[in-house]
């Protein structure tokens, strides 16, 4: 018997003469293994096989004397398969499976007869369900379906896995890899040319990273969010359109309690992948989108113009004043101009350091999460040490928000109905000198103020309150309804989700966003301009620190309030006792610049996001 598989070998060798005959110079010829071996290893398999060009001797390199092993003194080892294949043992060995005592033969059973895959996924999936996927769970998804089509764009076990380097998908606690669930998902859905070729919905990315999950995602903390498969599950990826897919509306409640333990059919309705750009499928969202863009364009096309204008205007201004005081001329010279007058009450002054504070601290952990794309939006978070600190940190400033909110309120209600010394009735007060109403002299102010810039007219005195101060103050109530409301929408999701349809969290997320965007933008380039900036202050008005100013200051800018006092005899009532001491001025005004800077430092940071590519 032995003699007739010698004898086949040699007519297959002379058939096939390259894989045999190649190795005619080995200490032992294959054709004498196959003399015992031929029962298990067919010639003309192992001939066509990758390892065809090889001879035994080169995997099972022990036997080096053939009389020795035919005694048994010589036994067959374990292949070293790294020497040949370092690239894929190195791999291997930074794997679970080798973790787990899965060597190379456990996969490749068939050494004798395997074959070049040629980039064919099949043939690692039908290695793969050797031992996993035995419910053929993966199988029945439409990544393995379309697998098992011939879709070689389709996910196979390698294209999530890899081929030898398998990486955990838990940690060492056992949670979950959430990046891992969610990178492997990226390659394939961030390819935009493969998902159109694939009739696959092609946003599914950009979308998912515009959200609070993907932002998170972005930024480094996936842990702290959902992620594709959380959703989508990991193996058993199936249409929303089918009843037991994970996103079938008939399932969904169940899978928002995965995380949202008390989600009710409204918080469903929430668009994951909702697209604001796409007004014929998310009408809501468009017009959302439009109207605060249209509010944000609309706002700092306005006030930049008029900042801009204010700059130019006051840097003449200034000029002018210099060569009048060459030439010996004094501009509103006052007497006892150097004399402190009181402006704000130290109440005015704490509101205004929690809303400092407070405001300063939503905007840095807040615009991280909206430029999370940007590498300084990532240091940022990492030096919260994450995004749950920055969280606690928003919250907290929002809740301070909230504090300041409501003293303006009260002072408000007291101003209006409770306040002795003010005449006149509720009308009378709403609408009077004192009150940041809005009212018909603004129109006065505000056409005055057009003719200065324009070389037109002289500066207007004002009264108590500018028109841009008015602005500032009613825009904290409209604040307070768009970025607070959406914020507490978006901070209590599953309270809300209760009575509201989930597609509002959408709505909310624009509304926030945009908002925050418009709110910091205007305070860090408008009102810094106006409060500090202007030429006539730069580079700070200490006023709202130390609630004084002078008497030239008063006369000069609040002309009309200053002469409004004089004709009611209050002047004195005014006048400050004593100006603030140099302790005070050192440590307010260190903190006013850190404030400044701070805040110039953001809209430098948020100018580049703008203007960086992406």
């Amino acid at each position: 018997m032995r003699f007739i598989y010698i004898a086949l070998f040699i007519a297959v060798s002379l058939a096939v003469p390259t894989p045999a005959r190649a190795q005619q110079g080995m200490a032992i010829d294959p054709a004498t293994c196959l003399g015992c071996h031929g029962d298990k290893i067919q010639a003309t398999s192992f001939a066509a096989s990758v390892h065809g060009k090889n001879a035994c001797t080169s995997c099972h390199v022990e036997i080096t004397d053939l009389a020795r092993h035919m005694k048994g003194e010589i036994k067959v080892g374990k292949v070293q398969c790294v020497r040949c294949h370092k690239k894929e043992a190195a791999e291997h060995f930074a794997s679970v499976h080798m973790l787990h005592d899965i060597g190379c033969a456990s996969c490749h059973t068939d050494i004798h007869t395997h074959t070049y895959w040629k980039k064919d996924k099949r043939a690692v999936v039908a290695k793969c369900i050797q031992c996993h996927d035995k419910e053929s769970v993966y199988r029945q998804s439409v990544h393995g379906m379309a697998v098992a089509a011939g879709n070689q764009d389709s996910a196979a076990c390698n294209d999530c896995h890899n081929l030898h380097e398998i990486k955990a998908v838990t940690g060492k606690d056992g949670r979950n890899n959430s990046e891992f669930h969610t990178k492997v998902c990226l390659r394939c859905h961030s390819d935009r040319k493969m998902m159109e070729r694939n009739g696959v919905f092609n946003v599914a990315v950009e979308t998912y990273m515009e959200s609070y999950h993907g932002k998170n995602y972005r930024l480094g903390y996936p842990e702290r969010v959902a992620g594709c498969t959380d959703c989508h599950t990991a193996h058993a990826v199936l249409p929303g359109r089918d009843p037991r897919s994970t996103v079938n509306p008939k399932n969904l409640v169940d899978t928002c309690r995965k995380c949202h333990s008390k989600a009710t059919f409204l918080f469903t309705k929430y668009y994951p992948h909702g697209e604001h750009t796409d007004r014929d499928k998310y009408p809501v969202l468009y017009w959302t989108f439009l109207s605060m863009t249209g509010l944000l364009v609309s706002t700092f096309a306005v006030f930049w113009l008029h900042t801009l204008l204010w700059l130019c205007r006051g840097f003449i201004e200034n000029r002018e004043k210099q060569a009048a005081l060459e030439s010996g001329e004094l501009f509103h010279a006052v007497h006892d101009g150097h004399k402190q007058y009181r402006r704000f009450t130290r109440r005015h002054i704490f509101l205004h350091l929690l809303v400092i504070t407070s405001f300063l601290g939503l905007a840095l952990t807040g615009l991280p999460l909206k430029f999370s794309s940007q590498d300084w939006a990532k240091m940022l978070m990492y030096f919260y040490g994450g995004s749950a600190n920055a969280g606690l940190i928003h919250r907290i400033c929002a809740g301070i928000t909230m504090v300041y909110f409501g003293s303006a309120l009260a002072m408000s209600i007291h101003f209006l109905f409770l306040r002795k010394d003010l005449p006149g009735n509720f009308l009378q007060r709403l609408f009077g000198p004192d009150s940041l109403c809005p009212n018909l002299r603004d129109l006065k102010d505000v056409t005055g103020m057009v003719r200065w810039f324009l070389l037109r007219g002289p500066k207007p005195t004002f009264e108590r309150w500018t028109y841009w101060e008015k602005f500032d103050f009613i825009a904290v109530f409209w604040g307070m309804f768009a970025i607070g409301g959406s914020g507490l929408m978006l901070w209590f999701p599953q309270f809300f989700g209760s009575f509201l349809p989930g597609w509002a969290f959408n709505v909310a997320t624009i509304v926030h966003s945009d908002e925050a965007l418009l709110a910091t933008g205007f305070i860090f380039t408008v009102h810094f301009f106006n409060t500090h900036g202007r030429p006539e202050k730069f580079p700070m008005d200490f006023v709202i620190f130390n609630g004084q100013m002078s008497k030239h200051e008063f006369i000069e800018e609040r002309g009309d309030q200053w002469k409004r006092y004089e004709e009611q005899g209050v002047t004195e009532q005014y006048k400050a006792e004593k100006s603030s001491g140099p302790l005070y001025d050192f440590f307010f005004k260190a903190f006013g610049f850190l404030a400044l800077f701070t805040g110039i430092a953001l809209l430098c940071m948020m100018t580049y996001a703008f203007i960086a590519p992406h």
